[in-house]
């Protein structure tokens, strides 16, 4: 087989020795939130430390709070207390503009400021909008740059909209949602930001299946039995209780999260390790997921909410019992799912999908289990504790890959049992791997979509997971309830042993 041609711009290319923002103004929308100060701002101060960033850039907060520009500043350092020697320059630069996303006063303010950070800064146009605000504004604030023209780039520079999760209620609002973005931006302007993209250890997928020849030819229906994914958290809705209710599992981490890293697991050998050849692959990989037909939806799912219960040896309340949350609640926080494939790879393997909160461990996993050997050669009491083989893939907290496999016991008798053969990122590499929106952040500024989520993927995600909204809100499937510090309700068990089968233990 050819050699992959590498283009620049790609996961090919070294983040630190590589890839470097361009001069450019970071527009914050939502700079006084949450999500700024704890994700968005750390991450721009890494990318300071790593050199990264060029002395000819800034961040221009955008926000309903009232705030002047040297409260700002205040906010930027307060977000990093041991910041490196760089932060202090963009913190310098930077300013803040005030006011309501629907007053077209914000957007001519927000386009002068602008503009004088450009000239003082001499960054050459280059806009990247990123929106850290509630999903409501998200139309407003685009069609917004799009009237006081902000949205298309200048001669030679650019301007890049990224937005994050969630992309619609369903599959009707993000296509309403998505047609607002279209009327100001283009398509290759858009930048859908999930970070578990960003995660190495999903990225590691890409690497794993496409530079190893002794996985690639098992990754298939030849060889593999079945697939599990899991995305479990020990965490309950913390003071998240009046969002929740409105999201619940299935739209929180399986529209998006499961769907992504399933995508990855599923799709075929791009082209070329590119962002059109990985995005064309992970759409075909989902449209080859078989859409659920209502009357299957309560024989292929499971949904359930959280009990009271013990969680790392300490009392936790149950769900209806969280602030935020009403007592005659049915919203999910458990999901368990067993999906098919429809293509010639994955024909015939099924795939289990479970995601909770308040269970035992935290943890994300992709494991592929291995058919059983045809035929033991040897007594099967020799061979107890033998299972059959499984290559896991550990996105987080200990990240890393594990392949399971039988060996001899020591000793006299010839007995056989599991082992384990272990790779974990924190022990191959001593470098500090980039964090998930730092990843991010230099990619949309850099230009680089390879790793955002493109429309008609948010699309056929959606189109995915529909049928279940549509049976569970027209109450088409009993809601069930777990333990806190379970693996979840009887249910989820029955799912997946009616098929012979058992989940997995983290």
């Amino acid at each position: 087989m050819a050699a992959l041609e590498l283009p620049p711009n790609t996961l090919a290319e070294g983040l630190d020795t590589v890839r470097r923002a361009p001069p450019g103004v970071l527009v914050v929308f939502g700079a006084s939130g949450d999500l700024t100060h704890r994700k968005l701002l750390p991450a721009l101060e890494r990318l300071s430390r790593r050199r990264l960033l060029p002395a000819a850039f800034a961040v221009v907060g955008v926000a309903r709070t009232e705030m002047t520009d040297d409260d700002f500043r205040d906010l930027m350092a307060d977000a990093v207390p041991n910041a490196g020697p760089g932060w202090g320059e963009i913190i310098k630069n930077s300013a803040y503009v005030a006011g309501e996303y629907s007053h077209p006063d914000t957007f001519t303010a927000l386009r002068d400021r602008v503009r004088q950070t450009e000239e003082a800064l001499g960054t050459g146009a280059n806009r990247t909008y990123y929106l850290a605000t509630i999903p409501e504004v998200f139309g407003d604030v685009a069609r917004a740059l799009g009237k006081v023209g902000l949205n298309r780039p200048e001669p030679g520079g650019s301007a890049r909209l990224v937005i994050e999760k969630p992309f619609g209620r369903d599959r009707e609002t993000a296509r309403q949602l998505d047609a607002a973005l279209h009327e100001v931006f283009d398509e290759d302007q858009i930048y859908r930001i999930d970070h578990y993209l960003g995660k190495e250890t999903v990225q590691n997928v890409l690497a794993l299946r496409f530079a190893n020849a002794i996985f690639e030819p098992l990754w298939s229906r030849n060889y593999i039995d079945h697939v599990q994914v899991t995305v479990a958290e020990t965490v309950g809705v913390e003071k998240r209780g009046n969002f929740y209710e409105t999201a619940g599992a299935l739209r929180d981490i399986v529209q998006n999260h499961v769907m992504q890293v399933l995508s990855l697991t599923l799709m075929e050998p791009p082209g070329s390790i590119d962002a059109q050849g990985i995005r064309d692959e992970k759409v075909k990989a989902l449209r080859s997921v078989v859409v659920p037909q209502a009357q299957d939806v309560p024989n292929i799912a499971v949904r359930a909410q959280y009990d009271s219960g013990w969680v790392e040896g300490n009392a936790v309340p149950g769900y209806r019992q969280e602030p935020g949350v009403s007592p005659q609640s049915q919203t999910e926080t458990y999901v368990a799912l067993k999906l098919s494939v429809d293509n010639w790879r994955w024909a015939g393997v099924p795939i289990y999908v479970r995601t909770g909160k308040r269970l035992p461990k935290r943890v994300t996993e992709v494991a592929l289990q291995f058919k059983a050997v045809p035929h033991l050669a040897f007594p099967r009491q020799a061979a107890l504790g033998l299972n059959p083989n499984a290559l896991v893939m550990r996105i987080q907290p200990d990240e890393g890959v594990t392949l399971r496999f039988g060996a001899k016991v020591p000793g006299q008798a010839f007995m056989v049992r599991d082992v384990l053969m272990d790779f974990s990122y924190g022990a191959a590499f001593l470098e500090e791997p980039p964090d998930a929106y730092e990843r991010l952040l230099l990619d949309a500024m850099v230009g680089d979509p390879t790793l955002f989520i493109r429309s008609d993927e948010v699309d056929t995600a959606w189109g995915i997971v529909q049928p279940l909204l549509d049976t569970w809100g027209k109450g088409g499937a009993p809601l069930s309830g777990y333990a806190s510090g379970s693996w979840g309700p009887r249910q989820a068990d029955t799912l997946i042993e009616r098929d012979g089968r058992q989940w997995r233990t983290p």
